[in-house]
């Protein structure tokens, strides 16, 4: 009876866990002009996304790797930071969970992803990115698809990371290399040189193979997995 009651107690904390990274996050520790800014930011980029994505045409390229990668479960999506916008339209509404940074930044941009359908990591307010990463596992385990900017939130740009690969590792599921590259955008002058589409742009979504980690991987073969992670993500967007 004990062990059944603890049972449940397990899966209704792993539901509410779940729950919490589709919802909007409690403001009241913002003062009322960042919790305004916050707010007027989360609208401005959902409704500048949502045009792009509706007007732009999309192929894709490599549907056999996507097939391959969910074989058995959700993959560990990963991309550059710079194609966030076609990026986050094109997979909408697919529970899909990314790691947002506790901050003033990270909460409007944890909102506007919300309201496209993906779930926010945030962790801990203790342990950083370590806390979203293994929050991350946690609902990679429980049957969500994991999503990364490969080389974020400040990168440098177009050099791979090893946070999916170290997620990979951790839960069993493969790194999915993609890129969507679209034909015509603007540039803006950031670190990554985001990409703004432009209306009715065509774009390219590519898939990579996908990349499995060992769950014995030593500091040595994640590097040897970053490298791999590296030329699949330069491939795709055409950097190679």
């Amino acid at each position: 009876m004990r062990a059944s009651v603890e049972k449940e107690g397990g899966a209704g904390a792993a539901g509410e866990r779940a729950a919490r990274a589709y919802r909007f996050a409690d403001l009241s520790g913002y003062s009322f002009r960042e919790r305004l800014l916050i707010r007027a930011a989360d609208l401005a980029f959902y409704l500048v996304i949502g045009l792009a994505g509706r007007t732009a045409r999309f192929r894709v390229e490599g549907r056999e790797h996507w097939e391959a990668a969910h074989a058995g479960g959700p993959p560990i999506m990963a991309f550059w930071h710079d194609q966030i916008f076609l990026t986050t339209y094109y997979f909408r509404r697919r529970g899909i969970v990314v790691m947002t940074s506790q901050s003033f930044d990270g909460e409007y941009i944890a909102r506007f992803i919300q309201r496209f359908g993906y779930g926010a990591a945030r962790g801990s307010s203790t342990r950083g990115g370590v806390g979203a990463l293994v929050e991350m596992a946690r609902l990679v385990r429980a049957g969500r698809p994991a999503g990364f900017t490969a080389d974020g939130p400040r990168g440098p740009r177009h050099a791979a990371k090893p946070g999916p690969l170290l997620l990979a590792k951790k839960t069993g599921r493969p790194v999915l290399p993609f890129a969507v590259n679209a034909e015509k955008f603007w540039t803006l002058p950031s670190w990554d040189r985001l990409q703004i589409p432009r209306p009715f742009t065509r774009a390219t979504v590519r898939v990579a193979p996908p990349i499995s980690v060992p769950p014995d991987a030593d500091d040595r073969a994640l590097e040897q997995k970053r490298e791999e992670l590296q030329r699949a993500l330069d491939a795709v967007s055409g950097d190679s």
